[in-house]
């Protein structure tokens, strides 16, 4: 049985994907998404499973920086989960009781409309996580009246909830992903997504276009690409890219190579099912066929079996 870190206390959205993921792993709370990496890497646990965007706010910039920057860490699945926020609160708390809200800052983001609507002179607090939120909310005492995170976390902590369905959109959706130590890669499915990291040799003119070009000659779909600041002064970037295929596949593992090639580094971050099972677009020239016909067609000439 895998033992997974994951985003804590019991209760938050990040345990609910852990669930569906692994049914079967036993489950380290963590108090962040740093410390999650963190026991997966030390070996704390086999693994982790950690947000890493959101279809209304974009990338969550802590996972991005922590797969670029620390030990090498490899996506090995996804998990596509609709998140759903509540009001919740202690029994007996009133709408015009509520002075101060706490939830984590991605909840502050996607219920922003919620709380400028219906509890205009609330302050909202950034927590480690919802159900950290709920579970301070809970405490006889506590200087918060409310918090936004999932209906669970109410059951766990004692509260009720209040106000469901408080999020800006219905149809928001986070992509975790269940990350691993280097080792064997995902078999190659026909439905697969590939993440990399790339940092720029130099910054001058068409930089980013020489990268985009490696993927693009090679009909290789980008699905996500970000960019994150280096910390090395303003200006300095480096990006995190996502793809249809698996490193397997002819086109994508050239692209890769040819990424190589223009930048100053690439992390390879996993090649990996994806969620929603969608297949990639094979262009003309550049299926695994093509490809190898191509290069037996090199390997005559050179042999001067024109």
């Amino acid at each position: 049985m895998p033992r997974l870190a994951y985003l804590g206390p019991e209760g938050t959205f990040t345990e609910e994907a852990l669930r569906t993921l692994a049914p079967d792993a036993e489950r380290l709370p963590c108090a962040n998404v740093s410390a999650a990496l963190d026991a997966a890497r030390q070996g704390e646990a086999d693994g982790a499973v950690v947000p890493l965007e959101n279809s209304l706010e974009g990338g969550i910039t802590t996972t991005l920086d922590e797969l670029a920057w620390g030990r090498q860490l490899l996506i090995v699945a996804e998990l596509l989960l609709p998140v759903e926020f509540s009001l919740l609160v202690r029994p007996g708390t009133r709408m015009r009781d509520i002075k101060r809200v706490f939830t984590h800052p991605a909840a502050i983001t996607q219920c922003r409309g919620f709380t400028a609507r219906e509890l205009p002179e609330a302050v909202v607090v950034a927590a480690p996580s919802t159900a950290a939120a709920a579970q301070e909310v809970a405490l006889p005492g506590s200087p918060y009246d409310a918090a936004i995170a999932a209906r669970i976390a109410g059951d766990n902590y004692g509260l009720v909830e209040l106000v469901a369905n408080v999020g800006d959109r219905s149809d928001t959706v986070t992509r975790f992903v269940r990350v691993a130590r280097p080792g064997p890669l995902p078999a190659p499915t026909g439905a697969d997504r590939t993440s990399l990291v790339a940092f720029l040799s130099d910054d001058h003119p068409g930089a980013l276009l020489e990268m985009l070009t490696e993927f693009s000659v090679r009909g290789v779909n980008l699905t996500r690409i970000e960019s994150r600041p280096t910390g090395d002064g303003i200006g300095r970037y480096f990006f995190h890219f996502d793809l249809e295929g698996h490193v397997s596949d002819a086109r994508v593992g050239e692209a890769v190579s040819g990424l190589h090639r223009v930048s100053s580094e690439v992390r390879f971050l996993g090649s990996y099912p994806r969620a929603d099972g969608l297949t990639p677009q094979v262009k003309r020239g550049t299926s695994d066929s093509d490809f190898a016909e191509a290069a037996s067609w090199l390997a005559r000439i050179r042999a001067g079996q024109v």
